[in-house]
Formats: C-alpha cells, sequence, structure tokens
C-alpha cells in the first residue's frame, strides 16, 4: 500500500486535452502512460479521488481510476476480445431468461425486462428471444451483427465502460442501456438483480451480500460519471 507523495491535485489544461496533476507531475498508469482527459469533467471525477485518499493511497476507492488505467494500457490490445465477449453477452443476455416459477416472478421480470428489450429492438434492430429453459434460444445472427457493430464502434474508454457495465450486470442489454443514457446505472443493477431482490424479500437479506451490493452499486454510479452519451 502505497503512502500519498503528493500535497495538491489540478487539473490542467493542454494542446492534447486535460491531465491531472498531483503538485507539478502528470498523473500516470501503472505503466506510466500520461492520462489525458477529452472532457473536464471526467479528469475532474479522477482528479476528486486522488484529493480525497488519506495518509495512504487507497486503489479500491478509485473506481474512476481504475477503469481509465486499464482503458488506456490494456484495451487498445484487447478490442477484439472485448468484442466478442460483449456479443457473447448479447447472444445468452440475462433479460432472455425469465423463470418459470414462481408465476408471480415470471411476471415480474416480464414487465421489468422487456421494455429494455422493446427499446433495444427498436434502437438498434437488436431483436432477442426469450426462453424459461435453461438453453438459451438461438438469437438472430442480424442482432448479434447489430451488436458487434455497436462494440466496434466505441473509443476505449467508452467500450471498457461498456464490457464492465455489461459484465456487472450479466447482460449486455442492460450495458448498453446504461451507456446510452436511456436508463441510469442504479436502475440497470435494480433489473439485473431483480431475482435476488425477489428471493431477499421471501427469505430475507444477509448483511454481507448487502453490504458487497451497495458497494458494486457505489462504484457502478461512479464510474457512470465517466461515459459519454452515446446519443452524442
Amino acid at each position: 500500500m502505497a503512502k500519498r507523495f503528493y500535497k495538491t491535485v489540478l487539473v490542467q489544461k493542454s494542446e492534447s486535452g486535460y491531465g491531472v496533476n498531483l503538485d507539478d507531475r502528470i498523473l500516470k498508469t501503472p505503466g506510466k502512460q500520461s492520462l489525458v482527459f477529452s472532457h473536464k469533467a471526467h479528469a475532474e471525477l479522477v482528479a476528486e479521488e486522488w484529493r480525497a485518499q488519506g495518509i495512504e493511497i487507497l486503489p479500491q476507492t478509485m473506481p474512476c481510476t481504475r477503469l481509465v488505467n486499464v482503458a488506456c494500457e490494456l484495451t487498445p490490445t484487447q478490442r477484439p476480445t472485448l468484442i466478442d465477449e460483449f456479443v457473447s453477452y448479447m447472444a445468452n443476455d440475462l433479460l432472455c431468461f425469465r423463470s418459470p416459477a414462481p408465476k408471480d416472478l415470471t411476471a415480474q421480470q416480464g414487465k421489468s425486462w422487456q421494455p429494455v428489450l422493446d427499446w433495444a429492438a427498436d434502437k438498434y434492430g437488436l431483436v432477442l428471444k426469450t426462453t424459461k429453459r435453461l438453453t438459451p434460444p438461438k438469437q438472430p445472427r442480424t442482432s448479434l451483427q447489430a451488436a458487434r457493430k455497436i462494440a466496434a464502434g466505441l473509443d476505449d474508454k467508452n467500450l471498457t465502460l461498456l464490457l464492465h457495465f455489461t459484465a456487472s450486470f450479466g447482460s449486455a442489454l442492460l450495458g448498453l442501456a446504461v451507456m446510452e443514457g436511456h436508463i441510469d446505472a442504479a436502475t440497470g443493477f435494480g433489473l439485473s438483480q431483480l431475482e435476488e431482490n425477489y428471493q431477499n424479500q421471501r427469505w430475507g437479506t444477509d448483511a454481507q451480500a448487502k453490504e458487497r451490493t451497495e458497494a458494486i452499486l457505489a462504484e457502478l454510479c461512479a464510474i457512470n460519471l465517466l461515459r459519454d452519451d452515446l446519443r452524442e
């Protein structure tokens, strides 16, 4: 665990964008690449995480910094793998699997999830089949091709965000809906936890599980502020 080695944190503009300076040194990734942001607001998010550090630097409290480090260092060489992963999630999307029982859970899934499916079909042509079986339905090739095109069209930061949301939700559709600004990160997480919340209402909530869930939600809401609205 590293000790804090700086006193001041400032966002400064340069010809290439906005950087975060720790005293007189620009913030760099672990691999020594300078972090430069297109938007001042995004640089300020990272700067605030560094300002909030105490005597020791705690990486687990810096979700925005961690994500931009990944986007800068790892994503450029892993784009094909990440795009394939997004398409794979789409082919087995959480929102396509409905519980056969109990009936009230099935109804709740349909009421909560179908609007997202309808939105994706209307907005992107992502028409997906649903099922009550464990075996995933064979999804239309055109829909999976559309998913691939969406992911491939994103820059490294937004592709990293999309995959982080997708993996956290277990749903490419929810990840895309958050990136689009159709729903916020808290709503996306809530929809992804629908069955878990149903079980918790019936049997009670484990304190440790609740704490983990709250930590995940807080991180998702934090990094959501780094996204560029796909509607722009």
